[in-house]
């Protein structure tokens, strides 16, 4: 899921912050329906299968895990009112709330969090799913998830780590200590799932099938067009939900979103599901400056290297690519939004062992321009292609002008920096993701947001096995070093670990280009309360309010 926006201070990783606009509003205090932009249609409400900031905003107000997230950032209880944790930190024993239930008026139990975690790490679920990797923190979770060529397999279910005591007990036994579990525990990966999914392998493809545990249910899904979301009756905590609808709409154009914001059709527009103009932005600080909003977040914005594809199976040339860059002049003269030119992959507003990683690891600075070396780089790695001239290549980028804008200066850097023409290919979300999930690109747009504060959930992508690792990037030292720091509890040796790993990713391998850290971009309603961007760039719509 990923975007940065730079928090001064990498203790503002943890608070989210409550969004306040200006404006007039189609949805009054007595409507109590708050609008906002897709722009394009979610891949999935499947919890297991989602991976990207359109699914999750929908499914945020369709599902809660075991813990959630206040306005601060803080772990708060969710759909389990209170757990325990032992002494030794491996094991963790949550005790479910009774009253909360399924939209179908089911009770959600324990079995139903067993079921979900086991299902989305069954070696046999097609398609797999993308994120199975984050639960294996889980006791012979990733033993059981890896079943080709490991001869350490678990093919009983029951030996995973995570057991349903009884209807509202769920003990969960951890390969090591994991500090920041709880947190994984609020993520949308961790959902539960209803019963009903065993028999309706596209349950989550309509609205008349998906039985949600959360503030609101589906009623309305129009393909590619618009979502209706109602407040869930069998919510435990109905009373704090104040909306009485939530309506998505699909727009792909940036410059009509803003326009139907402007004329009061949407509360809401921009970033993390739509996008502002760049060319608008500095003409918005000053018509719109009670509107407009540019919060740093815990994400990069980057490019893929098919790492198994030529020309870009050769490290030397996708180093002359990431150093005939100039990532200043990218921020300064195209995104123009207070976006940070990224310096490696892990993001400055995640925290390392005292400071912000960034700030620790300094001189960890990969991505410093340098056309000579460049040009260097790609002659060595030509002669070693036995190329005399270079291929044609694609740049893939899902559609959103900003996305093209990007491209189209990156393009010209490469053109007038290497003497290399690379071709731009646009293509439509579900199909892009899909394309490069498959290793079906040469470069591809990419994006990744923290899903907790820590550099792990940056460099534990790129392992051989995660099901995010959609560059072809495999080396056995990496893999390593992730797990070694996994099951480290020495913050010091963890730190080391993963800087190392990054090390490896980024200078010895160049295996993706970190363009810059993002700021999310977005205007919403003054009359819009309690709506909630959190260090990752989420939003959470589920207390907002009309006023």
């Amino acid at each position: 899921m990923r975007k940065s926006w730079l928090l001064v201070l990498a203790l503002l990783l943890a608070t989210g912050t409550v969004l306040a606009g200006c404006g007039s509003n189609k949805g009054s205090s007595k409507d109590q329906v708050f609008n906002m932009n897709l722009t394009s249609e979610p891949p999935t409400l499947d919890p297991a299968l989602a991976q990207d900031s359109v699914s999750f905003t929908v499914l945020t107000g369709l599902y809660e895990g075991l813990t959630r997230k206040d306005a601060d950032g803080k772990v708060i209880p969710g759909i389990a009112e209170k757990w325990d944790i032992s002494d030794d930190q491996k094991t963790y024993t949550f005790h479910l709330r009774k009253d909360a239930k399924w939209s179908n008026g089911d009770p959600v139990t324990a079995h139903d969090f067993e079921y979900a975690w086991k299902r989305l790490l069954d070696p046999d679920m097609n398609p797999a799913s993308p994120y199975a990797y984050q639960l294996y923190y889980v006791k012979n979770a990733q033993n059981y998830n890896i079943k080709t060529n490991n001869p350490n397999h678990v093919s009983d279910p029951a030996q995973v780590g995570v057991k349903a005591l009884d209807d509202y007990t769920l003990q969960v036994d951890l390969e090591n200590p994991t500090p920041y579990f709880l947190n994984i525990t609020s993520f949308w990966t961790t959902f539960p799932v209803h019963k009903s999914a065993k028999d309706n392998a596209a349950w989550a493809a309509e609205a008349n099938t998906i039985v949600s545990n959360g503030p609101f249910k589906i009623t309305t899904w129009k393909h590619g067009n618009e979502i209706d979301l109602v407040p869930n009756e069998n919510y435990y905590a109905k009373d704090e939900v104040k909306l009485k609808k939530v309506h998505f709409v699909m727009v792909k154009n940036a410059a009509t979103e803003l326009q139907m914001y402007q004329t009061g059709q949407l509360n809401f527009a921009g970033f993390p599901t739509g996008e502002i103009p760049t060319e608008q932005i500095e003409k918005l600080k000053q018509t719109n400056k009670d509107e407009l909003r540019i919060k740093p977040i815990a994400s990069t914005y980057y490019y893929n290297f098919n790492n198994q594809k030529a020309p870009f199976d050769n490290a030397n040339i996708r180093k002359a690519f990431a150093l005939a860059v100039d990532r200043q002049q990218l921020v300064d003269k195209v995104t123009k939004g207070g976006q940070q030119p990224a310096v490696g992959f892990v993001p400055p507003s995640i925290l390392g062992e005292k400071k912000n990683y960034r700030e620790e690891y300094s001189d960890a600075d990969f991505l410093k321009p340098d056309v000579a070396a460049a040009k260097e780089a790609l002659a060595q790695g030509m002669k070693e292609k036995g190329l005399t001239t270079f291929p044609s290549v694609t740049l893939t980028v899902n559609e959103g002008t900003g996305h093209k804008q990007i491209a189209e200066a990156l393009a010209d850097m490469w053109r007038k920096n290497l003497g290399v023409e690379v071709k731009i290919e646009t293509q439509e979300w579900k199909v892009f993701l899909k394309n490069r999930q498959s290793l079906n690109y040469d470069i591809a747009r990419a994006g990744w947001s923290a899903d907790y504060n820590d550099p792990m959930t940056f460099v534990d992508m790129f392992t051989s096995n995660s099901g995010n690792n959609d560059i072809g990037f495999k080396n056995a030292e990496y893999d390593e070093l992730v797990k070694k720091a996994t099951a480290s509890s020495d913050q010091h040796e963890r730190m080391q670990l993963m800087n190392k790993a990054e090390t490896i990713l980024m200078k010895d391998n160049m295996a993706i280009l970190p363009l810059y850290y993002y700021t999310g971009v977005h205007m919403v309603k003054k009359n819009v309360q309690n709506i909630v961007m959190d260090y990752q760039g989420m939003i959470d719509y589920t207390r907002a309010s009309v006023e």
